[in-house]
């Protein structure tokens, strides 16, 4: 049986995580526990769907109506992650500016979206995990 599009997208969403954390590590000095979440690089959600959609094309082709899907649903996600999450971002930043001077109230997270590069890099980590699944699976 093979469970490649179920392993796929795991695999991806914890090799992204893993470089995301090390990332984040390496521009904080110290262990970034503190920045595990949205945003940074690379993007976890650009990757997942990546993955999906170039599972697809590895093992069904670029002309099977799933490609297609996988593709159109990877846009959008990846707009979302870098269009929408930064607006609430900077929303944060505004709420947070706005009630600075309240002790009770925690501030938002501001860091929310991606930039091109951080998408450009979940998409590359995507591809690559997917590769290495399909290339795994063909020889076991």
């Amino acid at each position: 049986m093979d469970f490649s599009y179920a392993l796929t997208p795991f695999l991806t969403w914890l090799v992204a995580g893993v470089l995301k954390f090390l990332v984040n590590s390496l521009r904080a000095g110290q262990l970034a526990f503190g920045l595990i979440g949205y945003g940074g690089l690379p993007s976890n959600h650009s990757a997942i769907v990546s993955s999906t959609a170039a599972l697809i094309a590895f093992k069904e082709g670029l002309a099977h109506p799933a490609f297609g899907v996988a593709v159109t649903l990877a846009f959008i996600v990846m707009l979302d992650a870098s269009s929408l999450r930064r607006q609430v971002g900077k929303h944060a930043q505004a709420i947070n500016a706005l009630v600075a001077s309240s002790p009770e109230r925690a501030p938002l997270r501001e860091r929310m979206g991606h930039t091109r590069l951080e998408i450009a890099a979940g998409i590359a980590v995507g591809i690559a995990v997917a590769a290495a699944v399909h290339g795994y699976v063909r020889l076991g």
